[in-house]
């Protein structure tokens, strides 16, 4: 059974189509790149995938859980960092964790948060406020909460947007040490994620899907990554 199942998903606003008729799986062990330029549909689409906003037609399905009928329980089964990893910046970094393991009910918060501060590199500033770090440290922070309780599923809107190379780096390192365990789509622009992280490519513009295929095939394409986009979204 596939752990995200998107069957059909269509969201309009008004008169704008933003998703029309999107349909796709991914497996345990797959890492999903969600390519798009702005206004293509990806964030609409992993809003609807993690029960953030409802469908006008299709379903979303989470380890086998719609996410419009069983919200809670499939949402156990996710982590989900939107865009801009909104955090409670008067909070120190652990605080906030801590907050988030209490929220979830995890049996043993404590010692999820010294994971997940392990796990991604911010024991350094565990004791700051989320306030006086810098861009790619709160983003970490937002990555941080969507895998504090282990999910099965991880859905990232742009984690890498907006950092340093460095920063980019340790991002890209944490999700292929979990990989092999989970399901995961990563919402990115930068084409280089594809070969640096990604096992398959999934293209989406005005609302729908162009193209789903192996990295492999994807890179295939061309030398030229940026033309082949520009002809995909075109």
């Amino acid at each position: 059974m596939p752990l995200i199942e998107a069957k059909h998903l269509s969201k309009s606003y008004g008169a704008l189509r933003a998703v029309h008729d999107v349909s796709f799986s991914v497996d345990r062990g797959e890492v999903v790149g969600f390519l798009g330029p702005n206004g293509a549909g990806k964030s609409t689409t992993m809003k609807m995938l993690t029960g953030h906003l409802r469908a006008d037609a299709g379903a979303a399905l989470i380890a086998g859980l719609d996410v419009a009928e069983e919200a809670v329980r499939a949402k156990q089964h996710l982590g989900y960092s939107p865009e801009g990893a909104p955090a409670y910046g008067e909070m120190t970094v652990r605080e906030f964790l801590r907050f988030a393991a209490d929220l979830r009910g995890l049996t043993d918060p404590a010692a999820s948060v010294r994971r997940t501060l392990a796990l991604c590199r911010l024991e350094e500033v565990a004791a700051q406020g989320i306030d006086t770090l810098s861009k790619g440290y709160r983003m970490r922070v937002g990555f941080a909460q969507a895998v504090l309780h282990d999910p099965e599923v991880l859905i990232l809107d742009e984690p890498t947007d907006g950092l340093d190379p460095n920063q980019k780096h340790e991002v890209r390192r944490i999700l292929k040490e979990m990989a092999a365990t989970k399901a995961v789509i990563v919402s990115t622009h930068i084409l280089e994620e594809v070969g640096e992280l990604c096992t398959r490519v999934i293209v989406i513009a005005k609302g729908e899907v162009r193209c789903d295929e192996s990295r492999e095939k994807f890179l295939a394409r061309g030398a030229d990554l940026n033309a082949v986009f520009r002809q995909l979204t075109a």
